[in-house]
């Protein structure tokens, strides 16, 4: 299934990135949905090209009844985000891998932080996929809208920490 998100934060693309690499930012977003940051890290300085790792252990209440059967109560979600060096106005790019332990989900995307002087358009392309034969098509779809939520949510609250309303 394809996904497909953007919005725009009224703060530079540098303050954006490093909301985004903030431990203490992340360890918020995975409390904000009733989940727990299991870990982070930064490979590599942020000044440049680097790399990040979010894992996360996420609620399933809003999955169907049946997956959370098979899948119990949470699931531990790993993000993989391979960050680019700044551009020359501070545009960076992402490719980003989301593994979901226990659950036949994958997702590839790549995120851009679009400058535009004091503010930043976030673009999010990608793609959410399962390998379950005859089913993958649905549990993608199912996880599809999900996965733009988890999404939505993260640049909703960056720029709710960068305007200090929160953190």
């Amino acid at each position: 299934m394809a996904l497909e998100a953007s919005t725009t934060l009224n703060h530079p693309a540098d303050r954006v990135a490093a909301v985004f690499t903030d431990e203490a930012f992340q360890r918020h977003v995975s409390e904000l949905v009733g989940g727990r940051l299991e870990s982070f890290s930064v490979d590599g300085d942020v000044a440049g090209a680097f790399t990040a790792t979010v894992v996360r252990q996420v609620p399933t209440q809003r999955l169907p009844e049946i997956a959370r059967k098979v899948v119990g109560e949470y699931l531990n979600v790993t993000q993989t985000e391979a960050w680019t060096a700044p551009e020359a106005d501070g545009s960076r790019q992402a490719d980003i891998t989301v593994k979901v332990a226990g659950a036949p989900v994958d997702v590839a995307a790549i995120q851009r932080l679009a400058a535009d002087g004091a503010s930043t358009r976030i673009e999010l392309s990608g793609t959410v996929s399962s390998s379950v034969p005859l089913l993958g098509g649905k549990i993608a779809s199912a996880a599809e809208p999900l996965v733009g939520k988890a999404l939505n949510i993260q640049a909703e609250q960056a720029d709710a920490w960068l305007s200090g309303q929160i953190g």
